[in-house]
């Protein structure tokens, strides 16, 4: 555990709909396509001295669409495609799990499926994370719901202003540049 004076806050990405677009079930690299915009919120955090966490439901490997070694050899390749762009991704955080719709073990209740914040606090415990500090971007209630359970200190909603959902993000808008710009206060670079 790192000492309590380098704890530091993080980005807190949920990743289809907000690292890729969202396609049923992403699970092969053909289909991954990245959001404009991600690579640039990533930086702008890290100049900040935030940490870049990713937490995702993966309902798809609790359904059988996909395994967990599929789900890791694409995570894989995301976190290189990332480092090739000057990001670090310190942490990778998923749930399998599906309570309704799960097959077999993965048929279950988990703490880490958002709405619940277990992703979000294992990172805080593995990565000594500042949780006050951090910013969590999502596009669903459930991402919200899981930031707020974990006192997460800013709640970002990635959708179009009409939206509007329970419980209330503290910014919400339409697209990351958006979002880089309110949070970072600074413009993309083209």
């Amino acid at each position: 555990m790192p000492h309590p004076s380098t704890k530091r806050p993080a980005l807190f990405l949920d990743r289809d709909g907000i690292i890729n677009v969202e396609m049923n079930y992403v699970h092969r690299m053909d289909d991954f396509v990245f959001i404009d915009g991600i690579f640039d919120l990533c930086r702008s955090a890290i100049a900040v001295g935030m940490a870049i966490v990713i937490v995702t439901n993966q309902a798809g490997i609790g359904r059988g669409y996909y395994t967990e070694a599929q789900f890791q050899e694409l995570s894989d390749w995301m976190c290189e495609r990332f480092a090739e762009e000057g990001i670090a991704i310190d942490g990778v955080y998923y749930c399998p799990y599906h309570a309704e719709h799960g097959v077999g073990k993965y048929k279950a209740d988990s703490i880490d499926r958002k709405p619940n914040p277990g992703m979000i606090l294992r990172a805080r415990n593995e990565l000594g994370l500042l949780l006050e500090g951090s910013i969590l971007v999502g596009d669903k209630a459930s991402d919200i719901a899981a930031a707020r359970a974990a006192n997460v200190g800013r709640a970002v909603l990635m959708a179009p202003s009409h939206v509007a959902i329970s419980p209330k993000p503290d910014l919400q808008a339409d697209s990351l540049l958006a979002i880089n710009e309110m949070l970072f206060a600074q413009p993309p670079r083209r």
